[in-house]
């Protein structure tokens, strides 16, 4: 069988992704070499260089270290670094998205200034999962059922969502962090 090499220009990222996540698994060579049946000494020279990795040694060493051959070989880009979010406006809430849609496990991470809003009818919801954020500044009122819980900067609010809820700024605006799961973000995120 021949073995057709990795493109050089990822070569080196590559061999430095399976160095890092060995490492990180606190695996020595000799150990990350018999969990993928292979010699410690081709290990070592894949991971310095002095061999070419090839596509057929690649999966086994991803699967191993618990990651995708995608994964491994994924080159590196700015233009996955820097989220710049666009706001999103509606009366009392301005949310910018921190996260990008396409979140693996299907969380969103947003901020939301809160600005108060006296008199104005709101409705308690309610959907599965659970919600969290933290206070940035000011202080957000929680409205869980029955009771009112302030929660104040520097502090945080996780809550199951079968319970009725809101929130909203008391006297002052406010911003949180928030963390919402997908059936958060049809709640909160979307009309």
């Amino acid at each position: 069988m021949t073995q057709e090499p990795v493109d050089s220009d990822v070569d080196a990222l590559v061999r430095h992704r399976i160095r890092g996540l060995r490492v990180a698994q606190g695996w020595t060579l000799d150990a990350l070499a018999k969990r993928c049946h292979m010699s410690p000494s081709t290990l070592s020279r894949i991971e310095t260089g002095h061999r070419r990795v090839a596509l057929d040694q690649l999966v086994p060493i991803a699967k191993v270290l618990g990651t995708t051959l995608d994964q491994l070989v994924e080159p590196v880009g700015d233009d996955d670094v820097v989220i710049r979010p666009e706001p999103d406006q509606r009366p009392g809430t301005t949310t910018w998205l921190l996260s990008r849609d396409r979140a693996e496990n299907g969380q969103v991470v947003a901020k939301m200034r809160l600005t108060p809003t006296p008199g104005a009818p709101v409705e308690q919801r309610v959907h599965p999962g659970h919600d969290w954020f933290t206070v940035l500044s000011g202080t957000v009122r929680l409205h869980l059922g029955d009771r009112v819980i302030d929660v104040q900067a520097g502090e945080a609010a996780e809550f199951d969502t079968m319970t009725p809820h809101y929130f909203t700024a008391y006297r002052r605006v406010a911003e949180i962090l928030t963390i919402f799961d997908r059936d958060g973000q049809k709640a909160h995120l979307h009309e």
